[in-house]
């Protein structure tokens, strides 16, 4: 399973993250990269609600946004 809505909405879902989680993404990509070794994208997304009681939007973004990422730092 993986990203569920467009790339405009995930882009408006990451603008917002600061303001509707109280972090930043480098904070929750630390989380991530620290937390549990999940291998797949819905099971990140799942630890992140349980863990911070995040919803269900803004974690599905910081997981994609964070994948985005490592993927971009791969291939510089």
């Amino acid at each position: 399973m993986g990203l569920h809505h467009s790339e405009e909405t995930h882009q408006l879902l990451v603008a917002r993250v600061p303001q509707a989680t109280g972090k930043n993404l480098p904070e929750w990509f630390q989380h991530l990269e620290s937390g549990p070794a999940f291998g797949r994208f819905e099971d990140r997304v799942k630890w992140l609600r349980n863990e911070f009681g995040l919803a269900h939007g803004h974690a599905t973004a910081i997981v994609h946004e964070h994948a985005l990422q490592r993927s971009r730092r791969a291939f510089s």
